[in-house]
């Protein structure tokens, strides 16, 4: 067996999770298992509902923006590796479901020479905020279209918001999308002829606020075998997910020694409350959260055969994004009267 040095998820060791290890993972303590209460996971992080909503993503890169959030940009060079990597081993270029996908940031700074910091900043001018929802979109839609395409993928998107998944499509970005929450509904039959396509499947914030259930959904609908990229915060465990995949014949693994930098608390209590919850997990947060930073991991789950053939160690080269310039973080200090929340400049 080619050994893999990104470790499986279920333990530091080499071992794939087996489709009987699946099984215990998630029947064991009365059919509930490894199955993370998430919703109580998500109440120590700061809720940005309002912004998913809207006509167009003006406050989406205002609001996160200001968070220095960096995903998308960070996540990219990881997802284009990995997307390059697939279709040398198909010879087809892969259609990529983007679930989560809000106003279609993912596909934006994939097939165009764009980052989300420079997309905030133009969203950022005077001009920007001036327009109506229409002219914006009209606007965008001309935009994206006078930039060289230099994706590896086609992307498509699922996401609970029809507002984000009408700009998207109606701005190019995507080339279909579907409104859905997989958590308490089925695929539509037009959602499922959508979705059926996808040779990769990728999230970069989505799991916490959905789980195995809506990926489940999504893996029924599909008529491939596809590969799943996750950008997975560290305080939400992935073995439910993991598990179910491997139900499928599919191996999880995790990149070792790189995490991707999210965004910055949002304030005190977001902070004090992650770092809690990642104490109760038994998560290490030093050097990591506890600089004021969320942080994901990446993790990839696909056919065995196909981890066999080229393990994530040897497809992906990363850079994490550490030395970014970003704005006033919380941390803890050490003070007289013990350890301290401090804003750092």
């Amino acid at each position: 067996m080619h050994g893999f040095m990104c470790r499986p998820i279920s333990a530091i060791s080499v071992r794939v999770l087996t489709q009987a290890r699946a099984s215990d993972l998630l029947n064991r303590n009365g059919g509930v298992g490894l199955r993370m209460d998430f919703l109580r996971i998500n109440r120590a992080k700061a809720v940005f509902d309002e912004i998913y909503d809207l006509d167009d993503p003006r406050a989406y890169f205002s609001v996160l923006g200001d968070l220095d959030y960096m995903i998308p940009d960070v996540a990219e060079p990881v997802v284009r590796q990995i997307l390059s990597a697939k279709t040398s081993m198909t010879g087809v270029r892969p259609t990529v479901l983007d679930v989560g996908c809000s106003y279609g940031i993912n596909a934006a700074v994939h097939r165009f020479p764009l980052t989300f910091t420079g997309l905030r900043h133009r969203y950022a001018r005077r001009e920007m905020r001036a327009v109506s929802s229409d002219a914006l979109v009209e606007l965008d839609r001309h935009f994206y279209a006078a930039w060289p395409d230099v994706g590896l993928a086609r992307f498509i998107g699922l996401d609970v918001s029809a507002p984000a998944i009408r700009y998207a499509t109606g701005v190019g970005l995507l080339e279909q999308g579907v409104v859905a929450d997989l958590e308490t509904g089925d695929l539509s039959a037009e959602g499922a002829r959508i979705i059926s396509s996808a040779d990769v499947i990728m999230s970069t914030g989505c799991i916490g606020y959905v789980t195995e259930k809506t990926f489940s959904k999504i893996l029924d609908a599909t008529e491939r075998r596809p590969w799943i990229i996750s950008f997975v915060l560290r305080m939400f465990p992935f073995e439910p997910l993991a598990a179910t995949f491997a139900k499928r014949g599919f191996v999880t693994e995790r990149l070792a020694g790189a995490t991707f930098i999210q965004r910055r608390f949002r304030d005190a209590d977001e902070f004090e409350n992650t770092l809690a919850t990642l104490a109760t997990l038994g998560i290490d947060a030093t050097g990591l959260e506890s600089e004021g930073l969320f942080h994901a991991d990446l993790v990839l789950s696909r056919p065995e055969a196909d981890a066999r053939a080229a393990p994530l160690e040897d497809i992906v080269t990363v850079a994490s994004g550490r030395g970014r310039p970003i704005g006033s973080r919380y941390v803890h200090v050490q003070g007289d009267e013990g350890l301290q929340v401090a804003l750092e400049p």
